[in-house]
């Protein structure tokens, strides 16, 4: 691969089922038969977040900021049929196996582009054409197996703000460790460019008892996140294994962490031209 290491594991359980590594770790789960079966618990919290975007099975404009095996764009794609969406994955040698040995079912409206998770979100557009387009934004990128400082910041944040529609809902995946650190950090990150923010884990997890995934969902609008109904969503996709931190609690959870921003971080980004 162009970035790592990548391995395709099937799956003894599953005749059309694998598992991605990259560099050993693995980061996606897909089964050709049953795109809406998501085997890892990141994976069905960020569902939950696709589940209250707007009605049930409507379709949406979506944004997936990092593609590894596609496993979101196949679960929108069946669970909201016909619609829009977008990937975009750095790897284009990835891209090319996952393509080959993970295809696309034919009628999923799925656009994969080779590119930077940070140039797509921030990019100039002076024709506007991506302005407040999406209603799902997904970003889930990592490089050995951490998150590039790049889309950690108040900056990329912005420019994500930027592309989604007035209703729509930003989520974001986090790998952290005991302490919960990035979270916290990122938590704070989002609540100084979204109205509204909420953070969903496993409970172990957000008492900082463990390492895993956090997930963060935003949105632009003051109270724009179904709070209630994503409960209910999460509770069905887990059966109640995961919490959502909001409002108050999301207070006591971010506890005096400081927004993160691309100075802060050190990002020096060359100017994007467009003609």
């Amino acid at each position: 691969m162009d970035l790592g290491t990548a391995e395709f594991v099937p799956d003894p359980r599953r005749p059309r089922a694998w598992t991605l590594l990259i560099d050993g770790v693995a980061q996606s789960y897909v089964d050709l038969d049953r795109p809406t079966h998501l085997e890892f618990e990141y994976a069905r919290r960020v569902a939950a977040v696709v589940d209250v975007v707007t009605r049930r099975a409507e379709a949406i404009r979506a944004l997936h900021l990092g593609g590894g095996g596609l496993t979101l764009p196949r679960y929108v794609a069946a669970t909201r049929p016909g619609s829009a969406q977008r990937v975009v994955e750095r790897d284009a040698t990835l891209s090319e196996a996952v393509g080959r040995i993970l295809p696309l079912p034919g009628d999923a409206r799925i656009e994969v582009l080779i590119g930077d998770a940070r140039e797509e979100a921030t990019r100039p557009d002076p024709v506007g054409e991506d302005r407040g387009r999406f209603d799902l934004v997904v970003a889930d990128v990592y490089q050995a197996a951490q998150m590039p400082a790049q889309v950690a910041t108040v900056e990329f944040a912005e420019g994500v703000r930027g592309l989604l529609a007035d209703t729509g809902l930003y989520v974001l995946n986090v790998t952290d460790l005991p302490g919960l650190t990035l979270s916290r950090v990122q938590a704070a990150t989002l609540r100084g460019v979204f109205a509204d923010v909420a953070v969903i884990g496993q409970p172990g997890m957000l008492r900082g008892r463990r390492f895993g995934n956090v997930v963060l969902a935003a949105s632009p609008r003051p109270g724009g996140l179904p709070v209630s109904r994503l409960t209910a969503a999460l509770r069905d996709a887990e059966g109640g294994g995961a919490r959502l931190v909001h409002a108050a609690e999301l207070d006591d959870f971010v506890a005096g962490a400081r927004p993160f921003t691309d100075s802060a971080a050190g990002v020096r980004l060359r100017p994007t031209w467009r003609d």
